[in-house]
């Protein structure tokens, strides 16, 4: 008797489940957007985190106040600084206290160059520019509003020495307030005209002796020259607009408070746009 062999079936694999229940489905990610908000927080905390910033802040600060309070209670009535305007008067030390911070406004662009950080900071934000803007924007509310509480301060402790002589004023007077503001308001825009010099020449002790060199001295060295037209041009430059705006009498021989503030915006435009220029054009 033969017998027939058993043939296996070959089985088909079993199809997965494709239920409902068993199914994930993958979520699309988000890429990360760089916003000018973002970028300004983050140039913020970088500002912030520098103990750089507030001890040069605080140095200022305590010039301006430390020389109106010398300047109100030595002064008589009567003497040689009797027609020297109240509030040069009082905020005398601003003289040395923009120094710190012109300094610090090199350092925040210049000083990324020197330890590498900015290539950090490109490398986060490829379009470049908004960082500039950034950290011009933060640069200038920090140290305005500084600025402003300092020379608010200041005035008001000054004028306790001061009340009973021919200097005595309040911030109601005609031009005060605004001198006081345009105090703050000269020695921000100065500040940033230091910055875009950082940025440009990427260099902390290049950006100090350009700005000493082109901002401070060359107008006093054009002054010497003979000329009505550069007499008068001189009254534009940054230096002297900057003291226009801080005081509350019409100064002999300078601009007036509008033309002396547009000028001042003007030097500062010019300079961050030639530093954007480079900042677009040159590697980090």
């Amino acid at each position: 008797m033969t017998t027939t062999p058993h043939t296996a079936t070959p089985t088909r694999p079993t199809p997965p489940n494709h239920s409902a229940s068993n199914h994930i489905t993958p979520r699309p990610t988000t890429p990360y957007r760089i916003t000018p908000t973002r970028v300004l927080r983050s140039e913020w905390h970088k500002l912030r985190t520098l103990h750089s910033t507030w001890i040069t802040l605080t140095t200022a600060a305590a010039l301006i106040l430390g020389v109106g309070l010398i300047m109100g209670g030595t002064y008589t009535s009567g003497g040689g600084d009797s027609d020297i305007d109240t509030v040069v008067l009082t905020l005398y030390g601003s003289l040395l206290g923009q120094i710190g911070v012109i300094v610090l406004g090199i350092l925040v662009t210049a000083g990324e160059y020197a330890t590498g950080m900015i290539r950090s900071s490109l490398t986060a934000v490829p379009a470049r520019l908004p960082v500039l803007w950034a950290k011009a924007a933060v640069f200038a509310a920090t140290v305005f509003t500084v600025m402003f509480a300092t020379a608010l301060t200041t005035f008001a402790t000054a004028q306790l020495f001061l009340h009973d002589t021919d200097q005595a004023a309040s911030l109601t007077d005609p031009g005060v307030l605004r001198a006081v503001a345009g105090n703050a308001v000269g020695i921000t825009l100065l500040s940033l005209i230091a910055l875009g010099l950082g940025s440009l020449l990427r260099s902390v002790p290049g950006a100090i002796g350009a700005f000493i060199g082109g901002v401070m001295i060359l107008p006093q060295v054009l002054g010497m020259l003979p000329y009505a037209a550069v007499e008068r041009a001189l009254t534009y430059f940054p230096t002297q607009t900057a003291g226009v705006l801080g005081s509350a009498t019409p100064l002999p021989n300078a601009a007036a408070p509008g033309p002396a503030l547009l000028a001042l915006c003007l030097w500062v435009a010019a300079t961050l746009a030639t530093a954007a220029l480079a900042l677009r054009r040159r590697d980090a």
